[in-house]
């Protein structure tokens, strides 16, 4: 079924932002240690500077998705289909994964501004995101109605506002998340599965998928 702005199966598409961004990885880590270490305000700018990376490869990726679409639909399915199989991938690596925890680091004295940029830094720098960018968005656009580039900027602009409001309650309840991330190794692995099976089924359902 497709929605206003080319845009389908949304629902489907924030439940698996969701679960991506709540398992435990680089960002996390990032924003928890900047809680724990300086307090709420240092995560909160933490969180911020990690939503603001997350929109940089929004605009990134809808470009380069944009530019794709328009030069070859083939090329872009092409492209859906190597997303596909990286999704796949990306799912298989967490299924395997081995819980052992976590370790936080300690960062002190530091200014909120300094969070900030350090957050847009860590999640830019990161070439797993784009690549997730790429395989990801697809997935949820028709492209058979002048509506890509919208399409794009809309999902990429919502998971941007996911990363920012998951990690703020992150940032809150930080000692909570903290306890729950670190020391339960069964939390942490129950996430990785259930991570694993979404992307593994997103992949092959992009693989699979006729041109639209």
């Amino acid at each position: 079924m497709i929605d206003l702005f080319g845009i389908h199966d949304f629902t489907l598409f924030l439940l698996s932002s969701l679960i991506f961004i709540a398992t435990p990885g680089i960002d996390a880590m990032f924003v928890l240690s900047r809680s724990i270490s300086n307090g709420r305000a240092s995560g909160m700018a933490a969180s911020a500077g990690i939503a603001t990376g997350a929109f940089v490869h929004t605009i990134l990726s809808t470009i380069g998705l944009s530019i794709i679409l328009s030069q070859s639909v083939i090329l872009f399915m092409a492209i859906k289909i190597i997303g596909g199989i990286y999704l796949v991938y990306i799912g298989i690596k967490s299924l395997l994964k081995k819980s052992e925890g976590v370790s936080l680091k300690n960062v002190s004295n530091v200014s909120n501004k300094k969070h900030f940029v350090q957050g847009v830094i860590t999640n830019v720098a990161n070439p797993k995101n784009i690549l997730f960018y790429l395989s990801f968005l697809p997935q949820f656009a028709s492209t058979n109605n002048g509506t890509g580039s919208l399409s794009f900027l809309l999902l990429g602009s919502s998971f941007a506002v996911i990363v920012l409001v998951w990690y703020v309650l992150v940032t809150y309840f930080s000692t909570i998340a903290t306890k729950a991330i670190r020391d339960n190794k069964t939390f942490n692995s129950i996430l990785n599965k259930i991570s694993g099976v979404v992307f593994i089924a997103l992949g092959w359902k992009l693989i699979v998928a006729k041109p639209n």
